[in-house]
């Protein structure tokens, strides 16, 4: 049996720490899965990790920032990758609440639903006020869960892309632009397949457009959830994205495959 996954904590912007674990898919290469601290006034946690890594998760965690200092977890989205740790997160930090949007809130209510004074809705175009910023609630160009939402740090000219822009690649980087742009359109097109599989049917211009939003902003740095950090890569990767567009996303394993794999392993 392979070792569980580590979790490490990294700098990758300004007040900005990571939360990373890479964990492999078979066949397909690594995929990190991020988390980050934004060590503002008032402390945001985007995302809350995998419940399956969780003492190595809050470890990480509690290299960055004392989780009782918490005052706000913004979920990108509520799939299991970003929720994990959610329950743990509010017990430690007695302070916090939850940024979501309706259809987020609803989902989390088929697990274990947050109280409702712990909860805060926020919807593309609204902005959250935490000291001294503010952070920009944005709808990301894809998406595999229909809640999702990206953030702007107006301050550090920081983008948290949620799930676009993620890659499989065939090993961890500690930045994206070490990667032959090759591999990593490969790696983005392939992600934005699986994570995203209505892109095989859509068109490019209300792609076009949201990427368009997000260049308006001139983010300095974009965070993806499945991604290494990405400095100064915002076009290079809107350019990857766009080549997902009206691709038919691989063929998922089915149950001979999985045996094999099994033996494999």
């Amino acid at each position: 049996m392979e070792p569980a996954p580590t979790v490490t904590a990294t700098r990758v912007a300004p007040d900005t720490d990571a939360l990373t674990a890479h964990l492999p898919v078979p066949g397909l290469g690594v995929l990190p899965v991020n988390a980050f601290v934004i060590h503002a006034a008032e402390p945001v946690l985007v995302d809350a990790g995998v419940v399956a890594l969780r003492d190595a998760w809050f470890d990480a965690l509690a290299q960055t920032i004392d989780p009782a200092d918490v005052r706000w977890i913004w979920l990108t989205h509520t799939d299991a990758d970003h929720t994990g740790c959610l329950e743990a997160v509010l017990a430690a930090a007695p302070k916090a609440r939850v940024v979501t949007t309706f259809l987020g809130l609803a989902k989390l209510g088929l697990r274990a639903p947050p109280s409702p004074e712990r909860i805060l809705l926020l919807n593309p175009g609204q902005t959250l006020d935490v000291g001294d910023r503010t952070l920009a609630c944005l709808r990301p160009p894809t998406y595999d869960a229909p809640e999702t939402t990206a953030l702007f740090d107006r301050k550090t000219r920081t983008l948290f892309s949620a799930d676009s822009f993620g890659a499989l690649l065939d090993a961890p980087v500690a930045r994206a632009d070490a990667v032959d742009p090759v591999a990593l359109r490969e790696g983005l097109v392939t992600w934005a397949g699986i994570d995203a599989p209505w892109l095989a049917d859509a068109k490019l211009e209300p792609i076009e457009q949201r990427l368009e939003a997000l260049a308006a902003l001139a983010p300095e740095t974009v965070l993806g959830s499945h991604l290494a950090p990405a400095p100064g890569m915002l076009d290079a990767l809107a350019g990857h994205l766009r080549a997902a567009v009206g691709v038919t996303p691989p063929a998922a394993p089915d149950q001979a495959a999985f045996e094999r794999m099994l033996v494999a392993s």
